[in-house]
């Protein structure tokens, strides 16, 4: 079962001297896929600290990349990198070594995750938003503006807006209003919006966040990709043609009719329906066991 408790791990801080902590931290050496096991086995098991530490320690190099890539916000890198620690803690205080990836895989989304919150939070008095939509709006707007070519100095044309807000699935209204924000215009929690639908609400409204958490999410994205190996390695499990006939009828955006197959292969339409459904139960048993090997099912 993972610990929950709080992980006491006494880190160096970038506070004092940013180059001094980016030398320093390039001094702990990389894990090996069985040292890392092996340490978050050690963590997991018998909540050795020292394990955690050695475990953080030597990501504290992935913190301070990703952190860098949010030095466009304006604040001190330093606490970006601090923030991202405490992120890189709560992956190591999650990981499960035994789900088959490497930590910086799944710590990535928990650091990314600790300095987004953390440049909304700094960013104004009043939070920029908290709602997915939101957020991708105030991490990509200044990314677009710039390949748009547009001013970072006042409004928006109405052009520029209606593309920026096709191309994040966002209303015009949230980027007038996130432009704003983002030039120094803070609004009151009351200020009258239109959301997607056209009803108008108040900006407190929208700021309660509903996503899944981001273990939620990895978990998902892990199951799927997991998925999708074993489908892959149940395909070649088949015979060639099975293979092929089982692609081409559900594997595909626009499968091919038994008719089709039975003039590619020259034979009945009822001998390629036969040999899809016997495909497809030798695919489904072969992953049925392969899951099962792996805990997947």
């Amino acid at each position: 079962m993972i610990k929950s408790e709080p992980m006491s791990v006494a880190l160096i801080s970038p506070d004092n001297n940013l180059g001094r902590y980016l030398d320093q931290i390039k001094k702990f050496p990389m894990l090996t896929a069985e040292d890392e096991y092996n340490l978050a086995k050690d963590w997991l098991d018998k909540n050795n600290t020292k394990a955690a530490h050695k475990l953080v320690t030597s990501h504290l190099r992935l913190v301070a990349k990703i952190a860098m890539g949010y030095r466009g916000y304006g604040l001190p890198v330093a606490d970006l990198i601090a923030e991202g620690n405490i992120g890189m803690m709560h992956a190591v205080k999650k990981f499960d070594p035994e789900r088959g990836f490497r930590l910086a895989t799944y710590a990535m989304w928990w650091i990314k995750a600790a300095i987004q919150e953390f440049v909304l939070r700094s960013w104004s008095q009043v939070k920029i938003g908290t709602t997915a939509s939101q957020k991708k709006l105030f991490f990509n707007l200044r990314k677009i503006k710039s390949k748009i070519n547009a001013l970072d100095d006042g409004d928006l044309s109405p052009n520029q807006v209606n593309h920026i807000a096709k191309s994040l699935d966002v209303s015009e209204d949230d980027v007038i209003s996130m432009n704003r924000r983002m030039l120094g215009g803070d609004h009151s929690l009351n200020a009258q919006m239109n959301k997607n639908d056209g009803e108008e609400t108040e900006w407190q409204d929208l700021l309660t966040d509903d996503r899944e958490n981001q273990e939620t999410l990895f978990e998902k994205h892990e199951e799927k990709t997991i998925r999708s190996k074993l489908m892959i390695d149940a395909l070649n499990l088949l015979k060639s043609r099975e293979k092929d006939i089982i692609i081409k009828r559900r594997l595909t955006d626009n499968p091919m009719t038994l008719e089709d197959l039975s003039q590619e292969y020259k034979v009945s339409r009822e001998r390629i329906r036969q040999i899809e459904n016997r495909a497809f139960e030798k695919l489904q048993e072969a992953m049925k066991l392969k899951a099962s090997e792996i805990k997947l099912i």
